[in-house]
Parts: structure tokens; sequence; C-alpha cells
């Protein structure tokens, strides 16, 4: 808890705390008077006026003040004015930075909100037994409007956590400020964490013993009503507690709940219902129409506050059968009820007496009403209800917003560059989108409630206005590094189209239209919006004139210019008013001007506003205005190219003909920019003199904006593209495209990640879901446009409706028409692919549906039907829905009123279902919109109603299960579920809601926006982890629900059955894996196949791992045996195949991964240590090798964790050299290279501590959710940890050690700043103290061992250790920071003297404190960034920071400055006392640092992974130790094994000895990453020369070839159009192959780089591997002299036999593995991996995702599986070592795993911080690398 809260605890009672009886920090106004209440018998206040607004009390004073109070719960103790009106308004900070004002009134008479208001109406009540109170308790409607006569003193509780969660998806911060306004009177104000019983003061709890909830105590003193004796509180006062469970309207009211007295007590001893009976009298035998239903009497007449009731539903297994029994089914209700069903099943009449009623009320604007229909006989069923606490939809929120393909919307003329020139902003519709150029990633601001139509950026880009239209057009001001609204300012225009903002950011210009439409001009003043001051209005104006752009001037924020229709108009405040002074134009009044840029640059010999004013025209002109003289200076044309007799395109510039429209104009010191409405983008000298670059858009360009350092120009299109011109390299790049009206409908390809949209602008267009980028673009004829669009399930082919009828398939790939039918009459609004890809459906607007056979390639028509779907115009996407097994098809028709479900192979009708007469309570009928399958549970149909409600339709019988009523305030025109049943999506009007499926929760639903215009379509994506809507644009979410827990989910028995498997890998040998042709279908069972298990095996099939003296029997026909395993060995199961017989494995238990939210805020330095975010979750079942039997021993690490801080440490006496990588620690000796680990942590480690004899060495690794963070202490001497101590939750930030070696500190993270003192003889915890500030560093002083020293955030705290009695305590004097630094966090500190202490800081101040006076007494400025490492001998200072500057300070000269009679801080002046002495460039952010006595030569760390050797006498640096910074893509031996390369993710290829393990060559390329790399052949194979070559792919398709002789690039070829993701020299070197993301395999000349050939079979899916080997030639039947394969992402392998000298290459076999359609309890699909077996020839290894976690050996001469390895979780990697048939395989459980492949036995190695994603063996098979992440791990192999 905050010590902001502490004192608010338990209450605080607000008139007091504020002492409103002295009125000095609250104010009022009007009529407010205190009397004395002969009820309450005290003093109250009351509040009169027939104006509210202007008779109010407000606390505190003014609004620049706040109350800052936390507390959860509001206690407002008043009473409504009989016969009044009365308002509160209540300012709520929340944690996004923003101010809510939440409203509540009896003059509302409904609920209203926007993004910063909430308005809920009040429903008084009356006094008891007064004829109000009885009209109310029969009234549907509440008492809205003034409040009756007779009121009572009421206690309202409002819920503050609730209201702005649930209605604004914001989190509650402080309590801001209260307006009271007339007409009432109030007693109290209290705000408490607690729910306090009106009803039970605390001498009644004390004296009754009556036991409480959690959160909930007795009302205190201060807020009690007196109560007479023998009387009741409720019978006396209104209790209401909002959120409530009322049932008035208006709903989102505040009102007394129907069960307020009791709600409390009842939450204590829940009370159980009585059982009651409801019978018919007379089977319904006929249909009832709608009319018999209202005018037929009832038998039973309902209370006014009866909801039906909903049954619960029944769930099935997968298998499909149901039963009351099966696993998910809930308890039904105790109730007794008789269902009679229809003889034609159409039409289910459920009657229910006055008290068979249970309600269901969320507390979100939806109410749940469920009808009890399960059964067809009356049944008695159990209406106990469990009181539950409660429940919302977790997490909260459960959406977030990740992207969204768009740009544009009321205005394309809005984008700006920021001030470093990274990233791009612009509005897309109602959000404004910060794009980083170089990673595509986006930020977003939202709050707008309608388009976007103007922003501006300041300079220095710390704040963005930006504008909305429509008629309540307003400004928001954010801050724009924090992505917060700061404040909003009402424009009082009908449209705000224009804004600028001056240079220093303090002005604000904004351009509009007042209510008469004459344009406004407003100057507002910014300057103080950080401060959340008002903004105050500098100037006002309004004017005839058109103003099409208008600016302020850079050099003068007083000056503004503007130009439009005819005229250019110069603008200054003077004086509080705005005049403007017109440009003479002569002759060129009547042009239409577009736009204006100033002048850039500035010279000494001219006044600052001596500039030309450029100004652009729609008739080509540009006019040079001088801004001085405001006259015209010179007038240009340009027009368009001519073509010259040598065909050579030049620009005029000025003539009488046609001249180029130029929409927008832009500046720098060298050039101009011009975009125009021709779609070309021009840069001109200044001079206009010819054109010496240009770029060619699909549209008029209507913006150009040139970057402050001229490198980039930045343009849009006004058919909404975004991109940018690189000046120097003249490439030009698309940064977003976008539809140009709403999008009407989506589709997602399922495998290829694709989505493919449907514009009313006439487009189809299909998209990458990853990179954004538009892939292709169907365009319409202008006789029609598309409708509706459909994605094949499997096959990259699309179908798409037209307004014509027509339906069209497209392959994408071929960009052709496949096929094509027009069987409609009117538009195709609707058209859908079932599952299975079987059948295409297509429902018109005139009632056709026609079904086609989209299993042939011309999709022809199977049947039609006319009149079978409702006649609609815009019916949506979902009209239709097909089942998920594909044999169910639901639409809406023939009318609006039915639903139909048919046979989807055939359209044969299954069932009608007539929603309009399901609620015979209402007068209007309810028709049908969409309709959707749940994908679990077969036998549910999801139906949205006109009536704004949600039906769940048993697709059996038609009867009605659920109901959800209230969905959206509007029609809901889309909804989805989740493929495991759990959630559901729905989409109304501009609003999101992800619902909890099964509405357990008492808050079933959350609600997002962001969508300007009604939401279209909704959908998950095929992964689950996202969901996309459209509307205005493509929204793309991140779906943060947490995977389905696996104990939820009961594990199947193991069970042996007779009979032979369905799908067998003895029927797939010659069937599906060997076909020899590419592409055929997938066998993808729609369920795991039964499994057959050999009763040998069956014994220990319980798991994959087991842990046995015996080895596991193998398959009696195989016919041989294995020799015994020695003692201790564990083993995989291992099962031989044979054509007959086949037992597959069981499925491997998946681990659950859990998920760590942090709330606290992380500092911003980066000293603070962070742990890599990692997904990978340590396997805690594995067995370590037994003692002297390890297959694998590590030889080597190689590279330092740079991410680490203090991990690196050295002892200059003793030589000791320690650092860490990942979760090991590393001993080195500096002499001879040799290293030692020490084994302890699993988690990364973060900090290193040495004692100073160097005898002892502490290590510390962060926690997790299951386990806390670990120190480690090592005995130096042997390696070993002699103590393991664990005490913080999280990561560890330092340690230290006294001077003495008594004492051990620990600092803990900054979630959790506690710092703990341990002992170092016994180890135990002496102490901990928990310091208000997070802490970065601390340090013990070097002359006393009990005092210390902790930084932190803007604090330093002097620390000393207090013995006494054999107890210990820290005594800790926290100081604030000097003036002259201000506030900072001081991230480093060390000692000089034990006077004197240095402290740096994240702004580059290095502080000098005293430390007997606990003062600052110099400060000077030591570098331009964050200082994180200080180290300090004698007089000299050696400062470290992210600058990646060392620099070598003398600081004799502080010594001198600490005395007594220094009474001020010195900052200025004494930074001439400190030298710099030296300074060196390093590669990375200093991390550690270690350096001995005389400072002449030490080690220091940084974060590229480099320690670097440091001597300051010759000011050098040497390498010690080299690693990667990012991630290792992949590491291969040369064959020589001499020498080993890796790339990574940074773009580099690096050389490495294999010996020494030291760097010997490193290529570096920018901004590309290498994603795979290989050696050339071994000498004498192809080269005789012996020329050794590395190659490297790269991602943006290229391959460089580099000479490790030369060490140059020897060649660069580009093979692939998309990244390379796998490489490899033929067997003999002669060609290169590489394969493509798209899944493309280039062979290339390795000399000349020329294309040799293109393999397409695997096109669509990314390789994954290529590997290559010998052959003899006519070996398999086919000639050539090698073999090589690749594997595809999509679980398929090609084998190739080729001779490259006479250019044959042929396809030997295409493998294609089984695998479920979709994981469900997988982070992500692990990769496909296969290999040549170099232990068995013709024999191919494979692993990847499929029906059983397994590496499959398949033979290529008998074309079949010869058997299988089960494993323990699927691979991430396979190496495959060429000696003892020993195979390596990594895990996303950090496993390392190495198996021997005939007998199955395995050991697994734990040494890894992260999954295990590259293992490779060298070429004897000695020595194996192993890389997760950027650890690289060098192994000596011996056996198994």
């Amino acid at each position: 808890m905050s010590s902001r809260a502490l004192w608010q605890q338990p209450y605080v009672n607000i008139f007091k705390h504020m002492k409103i009886e002295e009125w000095k920090k609250v104010s009022k106004e009007g009529d407010v008077t205190t009397y004395m209440d002969k009820n309450l018998k005290c003093s109250v206040f009351r509040i009169r006026g027939s104006i509210p607004a202007s008779n109010y009390i407000l606390l505190p004073k003014t609004s620049s003040q706040s109350l800052c109070l936390t507390g959860r719960y509001l206690y407002l103790l008043f009473r409504p004015s009989p016969n009044k009106h009365f308002i509160v308004h209540l300012d709520i900070a929340v944690e996004e930075g923003q101010v809510i004002r939440v409203s509540f009134s009896n003059m509302f008479k409904e609920f209203k909100s926007t993004a910063t208001w909430l308005q809920f109406p009040f429903l008084c009540g009356a006094a008891h037994g007064s004829v109000y109170e009885n009209t109310a308790c029969t009234a549907k409607q509440g008492l809205v409007g003034r409040a009756p006569p007779s009121t009572r003193w009421t206690c309202l509780t409002m819920d503050l956590h609730y209201v702005l969660s649930v209605y604004l998806n914001r989190t509650h911060s402080h309590l801001k400020s209260i307006k009271l306004c007339a007409n009432m009177s109030v007693k109290n104000i209290i705000t408490s964490d607690l729910l306090f019983d009106p009803g039970l003061s605390f001498s009644e709890f004390r004296q009754s013993g009556v036991m409480l909830s959690d959160c909930t105590a007795p009302m205190p003193r201060e807020m009690c009503f007196p109560v007479p004796k023998g009387q009741r509180w409720h019978d006396l006062y209104d209790y209401i507690r909002f959120p409530s469970d009322g049932t008035k309207l208006p709903f989102d009211s505040i009102q007394k709940g129907s069960s307020s007295e009791t709600k409390i007590s009842a939450e204590k001893s829940p009370q159980r219902e009585e059982r009651h009976a409801v019978k018919i009298s007379k089977p319904v035998q006929d249909r009832v129409s709608l009319i018999q239903q209202i005018t037929t009497p009832k038998p039973a007449r309902r209370s006014a506050n009866q909801t039906k009731l909903v049954p619960e539903l029944n769930y099935a297994h997968s298998g499909g059968s149901e039963s009351p029994g099966s696993p998910g089914q809930r308890s039904q209700v105790d109730e007794q009820v008789t269902v009679v069903h229809s003889d034609d099943a159409g039409v289910h009449v459920y009657a229910h007496c006055e008290d068979d009623v249970y309600t269901h009320t969320t507390d979100s604007e939806e109410e749940i009403t469920v009808i009890n229909a399960a059964s067809p006989r009356p049944v008695s069923l159990s209406s106990e209800q469990p009181v539950k606490k409660p429940q919302k939809l977790y997490p909260d929120p459960i959406l977030k917003l990740n992207r969204i393909i768009g740009f544009g919307g009321a205005t394309v003329r809005c984008a700006v560059w920021t001030s470093d020139e990274e990233e791009v902003v612009y509005p897309c519709h109602a959000v404004i989108v910060s794009m980083t150029v170089s990673s595509g990633q986006q930020r977003f601001f939202i709050g707008h409630t309608d388009k976007v139509s103007a922003l501006a950026l300041n300079s220095s880009s710390a704040l963005l206005a930006s504008a909305q239209m429509g008629a309540n057009s307003l400004i928001r001001l954010w801050s724009y590094s924090r992505g917060v609204c700061q404040t909003i300012i009402p424009t009082h225009t009908h449209a705000l189209n224009l804004l600028s903002f001056s240079q220093s950011g303090g002005v604000l210009c904004g351009v509009g239209k007042d209510s008469h439409n004459k344009t406004t001009v407003v100057l507002w003043n910014t300057r103080r919006v950080a401060e959340g001051s008002v903004v105050p209005v500098l100037a006002k104006a309004h004017t005839d004139v058109d103003i099409q752009t208008m600016r302020i001037a850079f050099f003068d924020e007083t000056r503004m210019v503007s130009c439009g229709l005819g005229n250019i108009r110069l603008w200054r405040v003077r004086g509080g008013s705005l005049r403007s002074c017109p440009v003479n134009l002569g002759q060129y009044h009547n042009l239409e001007f577009t736009d204006l840029a100033f002048e850039q640059g500035h010279t000494q010999d001219r006044p600052v506003d001596e500039r030309t004013l450029f100004v652009s025209s729609r008739s080509g002109h540009i006019l040079e205005i001088d801004y001085v003289a405001v006259a015209i200076k010179n007038i240009r044309r340009l027009l368009p190219a001519q073509e010259t007799h040598a065909h050579q395109r030049e620009k005029q510039t000025f003539s009488t003909g046609a001249g180029i429209a130029v929409n927008s104009i832009s500046v720098c010191d060298e050039f101009c920019v011009t975009g125009s409405e021709d779609g070309f983008m021009r840069l001109w000298p200044l001079d206009f003199s010819s054109v010496f670059l240009e770029a060619e858009h699909e549209g008029p360009v209507s913006l150009v904006c040139v970057s402050s350092d001229g490198s980039r120009v930045l343009a849009a299109t006004a058919t909404g593209n975004l991109g940018y011109l690189d000046v120097s390299s003249r490439g030009y790049r698309t940064l977003m495209r976008s539809h140009t009206a709403s999008v009407l409908g989506f589709s997602v390809d399922c495998v290829r990640r694709r989505i493919t949209t449907v514009s009313r602008d006439s487009t189809v267009r299909v998209w990458d879901m990853d990179t954004m980028q538009q892939l292709y673009d169907f365009v319409s004829d202008d006789d029609e446009s598309p409708c509706s669009v459909a994605f094949h399930p499997s096959m990259p082919l699309f179908a798409c409706g037209s307004s014509s009828g027509t339906v069209r398939v497209f392959d994408i790939q071929t960009s052709s028409l496949m096929a094509q039918h027009r069987q409609h009459c009117g538009s195709v609004e609707c058209v859908i692919y079932s599952p299975d890809g079987q059948g295409l459906y297509s429902a018109g607007a005139l009632g056709y549906l026609v079904l086609y056979n989209s299993s042939q390639h011309d999709h022809h028509v199977v049947r039609v039907l006319s009149n079978a779907v409702a006649w609609s115009v815009n019916c949506g996407p979902d009209t239709l829905a097909v089942s998920s097994d594909s044999r169910c098809l639901a639409l809406v028709g023939p009318t609006e009123y039915i639903v139909t479900i048919m046979e989807a192979q055939s359209l044969n009708e299954l069932l009608r279902v007539d929603v309009s007469i399901l609620d015979v309570e209402s007068t209007t009928l309810d028709s049908a919109l969409n309709v959707c399958f749940s994908p679990t549970s077969l036998s549910h149909l999801l139906i949205t109603t006109s009536a704004n409600k949600i039906l769940w339709i048993d697709t059996h019988t038609g009867q009605l299960l659920r109901q959800v009523c209230e969905v959206h305030k509007h029609p809901c025109v889309s909804l989805a579920v989740s493929e495991d049943g759990r959630y559901l999506l729905t989409a109304g009007q501009n609003s999101l809601k992800v619902w909890d499926y099964d509405m357990h929760l008492d808050v079933n639903s959350q609600v997002f926006i962001g969508h300007s215009e009604p939401i279209r379509q909704v959908r998950f994506t095929p992964d689950q982890k996202g969901v996309v809507t459209v509307g205005d644009a493509l929204f793309f979410w991140d779906f943060l629900a947490p995977p389905q827990e696996a104990a939820n989910c009961k594990s199947p028995d193991i069970k042996v059955f007779p009979c032979k498997s369905d799908h067998s890998w003895a029927e797939l040998n010659g069937a599906e894996l060997s076909n020899e042709s590419p592409r055929k279908a997938l066998f993808q069972p729609s369920s795991p196949p039964v499994m057959n298990f050999l009763s040998s095996a069956l014994k220990d099939s319980e798991g994959f791992l087991c842990d046995t003296t015996t080895e596991l029997q193998l398959s009696p026909t195989t016919g041989h045996a294995h020799s015994p395993p020695p003692k201790h060995a564990s083993f995989l199961r291992v099962t031989e195949w044979v054509k007959d017989e086949d037992t597959p494995t069981l499925s491997a238990n998946q681990s659950k991964i859990e998920k760590i939210q942090d709330t606290a805020v992380r500092p911003d330095c980066y000293k603070h240590f962070t742990p890599r975010f990692k997904t990978s979750v340590l396997d805690r079942n594995t067995v370590a090798p037994p003692p002297g039997q390890a297959g694998l021993s590590l030889k080597a690490v190689i590279g330092y964790n740079g991410n680490g801080r203090n991990n690196m440490v050295w002892n200059p006496d003793t030589g000791l050299f320690v650092y860490t990588c990942g979760c090991v620690v590393v001993v080195e000796d500096l002499h001879t290279g040799s290293q030692k680990q020490w084994f302890g942590h699993t988690e990364e480690i973060s900090t290193l501590a040495i004692t100073h004899d160097a005898q002892m060495v502490a290590s510390a690794s962060g926690g997790g959710a299951s386990h806390s963070s670990l120190i480690c202490i090592w005995n130096a001497s042997d390696g070993s940890c002699t103590n393991r101590l664990s005490y913080h939750k999280e990561a560890v930030q330092s340690l230290t050690f006294s001077r003495d070696d008594m004492y051990l500190l620990s600092v803990g993270y900054f979630s959790e700043p506690v710092v703990a003192l341990w002992s170092t003889r016994s180890f135990e915890l002496l102490c901990t103290v928990q310091i208000s500030v997070p802490l970065h560093d601390a340090s013990f002083c070097p002359f006393s061992a009990d005092e210390l020293t902790l930084v932190g955030s803007s604090a330093v705290v002097f620390t000393r250790i207090q013995t006494e009695d054999n107890s210990t305590e820290l005594q800790v004097q926290k100081v604030s920071l000097p003036d002259a630094v201000g506030e900072a966090e001081m991230t480093s500190v060390c000692y000089s003297t034990r006077r004197i202490l240095y402290t740096g800081t994240n702004s580059g101040h290095v502080c000098v404190w005293d430390c007997n006076t606990q003062r600052c007494f110099v400060t000077w400025e030591a570098d331009a960034g964050e200082i994180g490492v200080l180290v300090c001998r004698e007089n000299k200072l050696v400062t470290g920071s992210n600058t990646k500057k060392l620099r070598l300070w003398s600081v004799a000269s502080v010594q001198s400055l600490s005395n007594a009679n220094n009474k001020s801080s010195r900052t200025q002046d004494d930074g001439a006392q400190v030298q710099l002495e030296q300074e060196l460039l390093l590669d990375g952010t200093v991390v550690s640092a270690a350096f001995d006595d005389v400072m002449d030569m030490g080690i220091v760390g940084t974060t590229a992974g480099t320690l670097w050797y440091i001597n300051w006498a010759d000011s050098t640096s040497i390498r010690l130790i080299s690693g990667h910074k990012s991630k290792v893509n992949g590491v291969v031996c040369s064959p020589d094994e001499q020498h080993f390369a890796t790339c990574g993710q940074d773009g580099s290829v690096r050389v490495w000895a294999l010996q020494s393990h030291e760097l010997l060559v490193q290529f570096q390329v920018l901004n590309q990453s290498c994603e795979c790399v290989c050696w050339s052949p071994p000498r004498g194979v192809y080269e005789p020369t012996g020329r050794v070559c590395v190659a490297g792919g790269y991602s943006d398709g290229t391959v460089r070839i580099f000479s490790l002789e030369s060490a140059e690039m020897e060649l660069k070829l580009q093979p692939q159009p998309v990244s390379v993701c796998a490489l490899q020299y033929s067997h003999y070197g002669h060609v290169l192959l590489s394969g493509g993301r798209d899944g493309l395999i280039t062979v290339s000349s390795p000399v000349t780089g020329v294309t040799v050939r293109t393999i397409r079979d695997h096109k669509g899916a990314p390789i994954t591997t290529v590997q290559c080997t010998s052959k003899q030639y006519k070996e398999f039947g086919l000639e050539g002299n090698e073999l090589w394969l690749a594997v595809s992402a999509d679980r398929r392998v090609s084998i190739w036999a080729a001779d490259w000298m006479k250019d044959k290459c042929e396809l030997l076999d295409w493998l294609t593995f089984p695998a479920p359609n979709s994981p469900k309890d997988a982070l992500a699909l692990p990769p496909s991996l296969a290999a040549f077996s170099p232990s068995e020839r013709g024999t191919v290894v494979y692993t990847g995702y499929a029906v059983e976690k397994e590496i499959i050996f398949y033979c290529l001469y008998k074309k079949q599986v010869l058997r299988t390895i089960s494993l323990a979780d699927w691979a991430l990697c396979l190496g495959l070592c060429s000696t003892g048939r020993l195979i390596a395989v990594g895990s996303n459980q950090r496993v390392l795993k190495l198996i021997h492949s005939s007998s199955g036995r395995f050991q697994d190695f734990t040494c890894h911080s992260d999954s295990v994603h590259m293992c490779s063996f060298s070429w004897s098979g000695s020595q194996l690398f192993t890389a997760a992440h950027n650890e690289l791990f060098l192994w000596t192999v011996h056996g198994l």
C-alpha cells in the first residue's frame, strides 16, 4: 500500500478532513446554510436554489487542487429536498492519466456516457408506507424526476472501482473533487476501502459478535444514523448501493436495490429458497400464433420485476454425444417445470407461476433471462444457488489493440514526423496512430468519439493536438510520450479542420466553422498543459475568407499565415486581438491556394522574419511571398511533362497551358517538395528550375512533409496510402494502405495468415496479418461492386459475391479467375465455405440460396433454392453459418422471423425456429439478424435478434436454451464464438463486447471502443490469440485470455482396443506420406484417432518418460532385441512399425504456463535490471544423468549476458574472473582461457558480488509466480554451492558484501523495494526494511562495516547497521536530491573516502556527498546519458553510461571542498574542479566494471554482450569476451572443425576459433537480420584451391558469401523476394540452395550468383530446413550423385535426387505428415524439421507438429515409417550425430535431450535459461553446439 493511502485507513471523514466549517479549503456558492436536523439530531448542511449549478459546495476549493482520496467506496449521507432536483459531480483521476467526471441526479432521464463523463439517473426513494412507495413497488418505471414530498435520509454507497472499470474500462486512482449542487441536505461524505453495513453499528457489532465477511465492517460512529430502541434502521432510512440490483427502468441508474436491506447480511448467511411448482393446465397441441399468445389470458400473473429463467446448457463430449452427466454441465435450479411440445416441434410455449423466477442481472447493461426447457416432462430441479463473491471476466481488459490497417477517415492531409524521425503520426478515423517506421509497431491515442479531422505535433514531439469532426467538435491535447490525454478543449465550432502548433508548442492555432458557417480562427495558450491547468483562449476571430491551410510562423508564435480560395493572409496577435493583412495578389486573386511553407535556414546577416513564403495552388502556380514586404516576390507555374524528340520527360515551369494541380508543398534547406493531383511527388531545387526526383503514386498526392533533416519525405494520397521517400537512397517504402470506404466484411486464411477484405470502394484486398502489407488488390467493374468474401479453409482461394448477383472464385497465387457463376438476381450478401472445404454457399438479397461443390476446380452448382433466405440488403456476413463438423447449415429465412437449419451437403431442411414468438411478453415482432454455431457444442446455435437479444437454440429440437437481453444499445450485427467455447464476441454499432460464453460471472462482458463507424464483422484469429474487427478500418486486437487450464479437462484413460485403428501409420505410409506428388489433400483427422497399444508396452505407457531399470519391450515382430541398458538409464518409448501392424503412442501432457502481470511501474532508467521476456517454462520433471555417466559435458560458454547488471566481478590480486551467461556462472582463467561453470540457477542471473578476500562469490536470479528469487553462495576455490538463500519474490537488483565480509546485502525489484541483510557466518536473514521508492544500487562504506548507502528513485538513503542484544536492524535516513539535479533516478553509487560519496543519475549528473552531514556539496554533468556505473579509486573516478562512453575523471580537488564552512550546494562553478582525463567509446551501454586499486586497468561489460579489458595507461581497450546481443539464428561448425560460424538477428555473421572460442571476424549487415548460415563444402570436394567461404541468408531476401581468408564479402545475390529461412551448399558445392519464407526454393550458382532453378512446390509455407547428402548415381532408381531435402512449415517434406553438373533435379519422394486442425494447449506451433540419418542410409528423420509428440524414421527404400520415438515436448531443433546413433533435441521447456536413436535411451540437460531452439553437431560428432536466445554453449559429446 502506498504511503499516500496509509493515512486514509480505515476511512476518511471528508468534511472533518477538509474542516468544512472554516470554509478555507472548501468553497461554497449560493444558498448554503446549516441547520439542526431533528431526525439525525445533529447539524447538517442544506443547499437550496432554483438553479443547481449556482448553488453548491465544492471540495476542494479550486480545480487545481485535489483531494487525493484513494478509497474504493464513496459514502454520501444526504437527503434530497422534497419536490426538487439535485445533482452531484465527482471528478475521479484514473491511472491512465485522465480525469473522469461521474455525475448523478434525479434530473437525468437516462444513462449517458462519453469518454470522460458518465451521467447516471438517480431514482429517489419515498418514505415508508407513503403512496409514493406503494406506487414505486408496482411501477416498472422508477420515480425519475423530482424527489417525492416525503424523502428519507439516504446512505449512498458507490463503488468507484466498478464504475470506472465497467463503463469506461479505466483503472481508479483517486478522487479529485466533489461538487454537491442544490437541492439537498448533507451530513457527511466518507471514503474507504471497506464495505460498511449501515444497519449494524460498531457497538452492536461488539455486543452481538456477528462474523462479517472480508472487506466489510460495521458502520463507524461518524456515519451512523440514530435508531430509536425497538426500531430497525432500514425502516427509517434508505440504503442505496451502486452497482444496484434494482430492476426499475431506466437501467444503469442509481436506485434502491430489490434486497438492499438484506444484501450484506445475505452475503454472510445465504438463505435457501423454497421449492415451487408450475403446472400448465392444458398442453398446446397446435402452433400458437403471436396474436393468440398476446390476447389469451395467462394462467398466472407475473410480478413486476420478473425476468424469464434460462436453463442451464448441457455440454457434450468431443465425440458429440450429449448426456446430463457430460463434463462442464451446470447444476439446474430446484423448480418444477412442465414443458409441452407441439407436434411439429416448431413452437414451444413455457409458463411460469408468479414465484418461479430466478433473476440474474449483471452489473453492466445486459440482463440475462433464462427459460428452463431442458426436459419434455415435469422434472424436479434443485433451487439451491450458492452465493458467490462478485466475479468478472478475466483478465481485465481481455483485449488490447495491437494494429490498425487504415489511414484517413475525415482527412488524408494529416500526417507528421516526430522530432527523431523514427515515428509517423497519422489519423485513422477516430484513432490516432503513431507508427515506428523501422519496425511497423503502432501506438494508439484513443478517446475521440468521431473521426479525427486535424492533428498537430509540436517540434519537440512532447505535445500532440487532435480535433474531431461533427457538431460537438473538440480538441484533445495528448502527452505524446505517455500516450494519455492531458486535457480537452471545447471549441464551440461545428467543424474544426486545421491545427498548427508554434515552434515552442506554447501556442495552438485552430481553424473551423461556427454555427453560421463562418470561418473561425482561435488561438490557445498551451504552455501549462502538462501542469493540468486550464487552456485559455489567447485570441479569436471570425472571417468570411476561405482558409485551406494556416500555420504559425516558426520564428514568432504571435504571427500566422493562411491561404485559401482567392486569398493569402498574414495574421498577428496584438493586444489580445487577432488581426490579418491580405497579400495583394493582383491578377492571381481568383486562384485556389492549397498549401504554404516557410523558407528554412537562417543567416546572421538578415532579420529572423526575412523569409520567403512558398504558396501552392490548384492551377500549378507557386507564389513566392516576401513576408516582410507582404508582397509577391516571384511566380512560377508547374506544367506537365512534355515529350521531346529524344523521348525524355522535361518539366516546364511557366506557360499558359494547363498546370499541375499542387495539393501540398513542403520546404527544407536544400529543396522543395510538391504533391500534386496527377499522383506525383516531385523534388525541386528552391528555384524550381527542374525536377531532380519524383515518385508516382496510385492516386492524387494529398500531403507531403519533409523531415527536419531533409533525409525523408512523407507522402499521403487521396486513395488512403501513406509512405515515405528516402532521399539519399531514392527508395520508396509504403507504410500503410487502406480502403477508401467502409469495410463490409472479411475472411481469414487459416493456413497462410492472410486476411481478405471487401469494401464499399469496390475493391477486394488481401493483406498479410503479420506485416499489415497489402498483397493483392482486386478491383471490380464500374457496373458492379463486391459485397461479400470468404477464404477457402485450406487452399489459396477466395470467393467473392457481387452486387450483380455473380459469385467469383479467385486463385490468389496466380491472380486468376477460377470460376464464375451467376445464380442470384440481386446482390450476393453472404458467401461462406464449409470448414472441410467441400462446399461453398451464397445467399442473395432477393432470397436465393446456392450450394457449390468447392472440392472441384470449377465450383459447379449443386443446388439452388429460391425464397430460402430472408429478403434483405446489407444484412451482413453472418446471415449464413456452417457447423464446425460441416454437417449443418443455418440461415435467416425464408422470412426475417424464421431461422432454418439444413443439411449442409444437400440443403434439405431439418428444422425451423420462429424467433418472433419466443417472447410472449413482447408487443413487437422480434426478427433474426445473424446466426452462429458453437464450435464446441455442436447442438448450440446462437441467434441475434432485432430486440438486442442473443438466443441459444438446440439444433436438434429447436428448444430455447438461453437468452441474453440488452446485448448492446443497438442491434448486434455480428457474433463469434472461440474455438474452446469459453468466450463470445458481439458487435453492436461502434462497440465490441467480449462475453463469458457460459454467463457464470457477475459481470459477464467487457466493452471496447475505437471504431467511428458501425462494426460490420468480428472474428477470432485462427490461433485464437487475436480478434479482428472491421468497419471503418481493420482492427487487430490481442486476445489476452489465458489458455484453458489442463485441470479443467479430464485426461482420457488409457485403453487397449483389440481392433485396428481407422488411421494408422502403416496406412499412411503408402497412401499419404509418400505419394511422390506435392500438394495433395492433407490428412487431418477431426479428432485424434483411436490408439492401439502393444500389450507389452502398455504397462509403462502412462507418459513419455519411463524411468525404469529395464528397457521397454519392442514389438515382437521386429525379430531382434537390444542389450540390457546400464543401471539408472532413462528411455523414451520406441515403437517399431511394420506394414500390417501399427501402435501409435500416447499424447504428451502439456505444461501449464502461468502468466504474471506486473502492476508496479518500472523506473525510467536502464540500470534497473529487467529480466528478458521468456515464454518458456522449465521442465521440473527432468532426470539428471548419473555422476560419471553423462553423455555430454559443457566445454565452453560463448558470450556474456549484457542484460545483467554488475554481473561481472574481477579481483586483481587473486586473478579471479567471474561473469554470467543466462543461468550459468562462468569462471575463466585470463591466462589460459579455460573455463569452469557453476550450475545452480534455473533463471537468468541478474547480478554478482565478491567478498574482499575473493574467497566467496554470491549470485542472484529472479523469481516467478511459482518460486522466489534465489541467491547462491559459492566457494571460489572449488566452485561448490555452500548456501542457497531465498527471500525476494522477484529479481534481485544488487548484491554487496560489507568491508569485513560479515554481511551480505540484497536489494529487491522495483515492485518490492525491500533491502535484506544476511549474516555471512550462518547466512541467516538478520533483518529487512522496505523503502518507499525503487532502489537501483547499494554500496558499503569501505572504512566502516556498519555504514552503507542505497540509491533509488529521487532519493539517497544513508543506512547504518545497528546491533543490540543479538538483534540487528537497519536505520535509514532518506535524503532528497539537490535542486540542481531535480527529480531524477539515482542509478549508481560508490565511496571515495569515508567522508565522500559519489552518486550518478539518469540525467548524466554526478553528485558528491558529505557522509557526515549527508549533504550534496558538488554536482556536475558528467555525461549526456544515464550513468549506470561508478568506480572510484583515490583521486580517480570512472563513469560508464548508456551513451556507450567510459570516462576517467580526476577528482582530487573535490576533497578540499568538503568542509563544514560550505553551506550551499555548488553546481556550476564547481564543475571546473573536476577534469576529464580520458574517454573511450565502447560497443554498448556500460553495465558492469571492475578496476584495480590504482585505476590503471580494469574490465568493463556492455549490453552488447562484450567484456573489455581497459588499460588507461595505454588508452587501449581489448575485447576479452564476445557474444551475441540478440537471438542466435544459426550455428554451424566448419568441415575441418577449426572454426564455427554463428548468425543473429542483429544482422551479423561471426566466425570463431573452435579451440580458443575467440571471435576471429565479424561480418555486419545493418538493418537486417541474418536468418541462416552455412559453410562451403570440405576442401577438395569442389574447390581444389581449398577456398573456405561462409554464406548467410538475410531477411531482405539476399544471400552474401564471405571469404574467410580475405575477411571480405565476395558475392551478394538476391535469390528470394522475401526472407531467406534456410540455406545450404549442395554436397559437392556446385550450387547454393536457399529457401524463402514464401516457400520458394532457389538454386543459385555460388560463383556467378545466377539463379539456376526455382522450385515452387512448397510455395505458401516457409521453408524450415534444407539439407544435402551424397548418393550412388542410380540409387533409388533416379540419376544423380546427391540427395537433398526441403521441409516447409506445413509439415511437408520433399526429397530430390540431383546432378547439378548435368542440370538434373528430380523429385524422389513427397511426405505429408498428419496433424490436428489446431492446437488448443500449445502457445505456438513447433517447427517442422527433417534430416538425413547419417547412421542409417536412405532414412529421413522427421519431427514436427502432429497427432503425437514424436520423432519419425522414414525409409526411402521401403517408403514406410520404420519406427517412432516419443517425446515429452515438441521439438524446437533437431541435430543428428554422425557417430553413435545420437540425436539432440531442444524444447520449449529449456531441456536439451540426447537420445539414442535405436534404443530410445536418453539424458536430459537443463543448463539453458530459455527455450533451446538451435542444436548442431560438428562433422565428426565429437562436439555439439546449442543456443537459447543469445546463449551459446559448446558441449563435448561422450555418447550414450
